[in-house]
């Protein structure tokens, strides 16, 4: 996922070129293969990018400085068209005279036709992008209105695919337009000077006060305005908000990366999602759910949307909405989920699950949804953007900025937040467990100090982590709310230190996975509480024995007080004793500190892990 950054402000100290680079700084966390700034300087513009790291850009201009400016944009690209080249790296330039500088993030669909003509028009390109194709025609626009934001317009019409597009122009000095279409942008307000960026973090040590912008809409900044317009050429009005978090908040803080920064961080990610949702009597308010009580009691089926992580944390919340609610709940990979002809009409609730807002293929999905009629509910952690305006209704997690691409504390947030939907839901609703609605509160309420007691006595897993550096495949096995704490287990360990690692539903051992087992193969095992129905603190226990006699090394999480794992695991790892279906939000932290912890004694990047990006916005 790119990252863009625009400014506009006095032309004091080069600011322009060092707001860009500290904004492309912070959005590193989004993953990128190249970097690149332009600068409008006099009567033209100058660029610099790189294949690479953002070092490699930074030595660039180091040797090979550009003038000071007052007007800049800048970029980190994920390839898509044409490799991770200096070439194909942003800006691209566009017209004879290369007075125009564009940045891109998404892509464009017909970006084929549109080069044809523009081939047949004699236009040179000089990288294999399709971005390069928007400057040209940009550039060829701008010469019949000679005006930015007019041409960009124009040019819009013409695109088809997801985009966000910045732009400066020689000819117009102290001026960016931006334009968005399934793609994010956000708007920096400040005194005397404008930002514009992917997300806030790209601004916010320079103002705290944003501008969100709606689907298909151009914005103009200049130092003293910010003016926006919809593709039809309307005049339109973002919503002001303002940043609750500081540039700090963004930065490590002392820990050793981002990742272990995010970890530490989930008690508070717990609280925070908590804060504000009940009255004083104890009952559930959820005021920004605009959707009608009546609907809502309407609801016969539930449908949550979401990928990767995300959709780990609707596995879970399912077990939950349908224990408190008595409505049947299915969890759908938003890719596949309108491809599928899914059965969705006016009394489906549709909840769609992304940390920031703007995953392509969940958002696809909620348009897919409410096509057909169903309400949509989005569980978001990024205020402003997109997933939350096109849906009916929001329920935002408050997890803070969370900058490592592989989810920690957004995770227990998206959990949380479900939870908080399903015990709403279940109190509109009446029956057996509408009373209890408080109780489970109460308890939730009492999770972020037992998370906090889990990362306070990890120093084993760490030192079980170090040990095991060189494994090659590690298995996790659990039921029930267990079973997706077992798939998000793995996937951490797949997304960080690059090994081979699964995730099964424990009761699945024996008809197929068992085979996998064999002296040595390392084996965690999530197991439910002896207090748990239905009898699965045996089973569990049972398969625990299965695999130690043949050979696993069994590593087991167990709350306290659990004595009957003993004697067939070889490490113990305690969690405190937590009701059943809130257990994932205590048994999920030590998986996350062992992946971290394995990943950074392989001396990999856990911040950065190869090929991943923070948020898929194309699908």
């Amino acid at each position: 996922m790119c990252g863009i950054v625009g400014y506009v402000g006095p032309n004091v100290d080069g600011k322009a070129l060092d707001v860009v680079l500290e904004g492309l700084a912070r959005l590193e966390y989004r993953g990128y293969d190249s970097a690149g700034v332009a600068l409008v300087t006099g009567d033209h513009v100058s660029t610099e990018k790189r294949a690479g790291k953002l070092v490699n850009l930074t030595e660039a201009l180091a040797s090979h400085p550009l003038p000071e400016s007052s007007t800049g944009i800048g970029h980190t690209r994920w390839a898509t068209h044409g490799g991770p080249t200096d070439e194909n790296a942003h800006p691209h330039r566009g017209g004879q005279d290369g007075k125009l500088a564009l940045i891109h993030n998404g892509i464009i669909e017909n970006f084929h036709a549109l080069k044809s003509g523009l081939l047949a028009d004699g236009v040179h390109f000089l990288s294999e992008t399709d971005t390069e194709v928007v400057a040209q025609l940009l550039a060829k626009a701008y010469e019949q209105t000679h005006d930015l934001t007019a041409a960009m317009q124009q040019v819009v019409g013409d695109l088809e695919g997801a985009f966000t597009l910045l732009a400066v122009h020689a000819d117009q000095p102290g001026v960016v337009v931006g334009a968005r279409r399934n793609s994010p942008l956000v708007v920096g307000l400040g005194q005397g000077e404008n930002f514009l960026g992917s997300d806030v973090a790209a601004f916010i040590g320079y103002t705290r006060s944003a501008l969100e912008l709606e689907q298909d809409q151009i914005v103009t900044i200049t130092p003293e305005s910010a003016t926006v317009i919809n593709f039809d050429g309307s005049p339109a009005q973002g919503k002001q908000f303002e940043v609750t978090w500081d540039a700090a908040a963004a930065e490590k803080g002392g820990y050793p990366n981002f990742m272990a920064k995010e970890i530490n961080e989930q008690p508070h990610a717990v609280a925070d999602t908590l804060l504000g949702r009940t009255d004083e009597t104890g009952r559930l308010v959820l005021d920004e759910l605009r959707i009608s009580e009546d609907d809502l009691r309407a609801v016969d089926k539930i449908v949550i949307i979401a990928c990767g992580t995300a959709a780990y944390a609707g596995m879970v919340a399912k077990y939950a909405i349908e224990h408190w609610c008595r409505i049947p709940c299915e969890v759908e990979l938003a890719h596949e989920f309108r491809y599928r002809d899914p059965v969705v009409n006016e009394r489906t609730l549709v909840v769609a699950i992304s940390q920031s807002g703007e995953t392509m293929d969940t958002l696809m999905a909620v348009k897919h949804a409410r096509e057909l009629g169903a309400k949509v509910v989005a569980v978001c952690n990024t205020h402003g953007s997109t997933i939350p305006r096109e849906s009916d209704a929001v329920l935002y997690t408050h997890a803070g900025p969370e900058i490592a691409v592989a989810s920690t504390k957004a995770f227990l947030a998206q959990i949380t937040a479900c939870y908080i939907l399903g015990l709403y839901l279940a109190q509109l609703r009446g029956g057996t467990y509408a009373d209890e609605a408080q109780a489970v509160m109460k308890d939730l309420h009492e999770v972020p100090a037992k998370i906090q007691q889990v990362l306070d006595g990890l120093d084993r897993v760490r030192e079980i982590a170090r040990f095991m550096a060189d494994t090659r495949s590690v298995l996790f096995l659990g039921r029930h709310v267990g079973y997706p704490v077992a798939l998000e287990g793995a996937l951490k360990l797949k997304e960080l230190a690059y090994i081979h690692a699964e995730g099964f539903a424990a009761g699945e051992l024996k008809h197929g996975p068992i085979a996998l087992i064999e002296p040595g193969q390392p084996v965690f095992v999530i197991v439910p509480s002896p207090s748990s129905e239905h009898g699965l603190h045996g089973k569990v226990v049972s398969n625990i024995q299965e695999i130690r006699a043949r050979g696993a090394r069994t590593l087991v999480i167990a709350e306290d007080g659990d004595e009957d794992v003993v004697p067939f695991a070889d490490v113990v790892i305690r969690v405190p004793q937590t009701p059943a279906l809130l257990a994932p939000l205590v048994t999920t932290v030590p998986l996350q500190v062992f992946a971290c912890e394995l990943a950074t004694a392989k001396g990999l990047d856990v911040d950065q892990p190869r090929n991943l990006a923070k948020s898929v916005t194309v699908e």
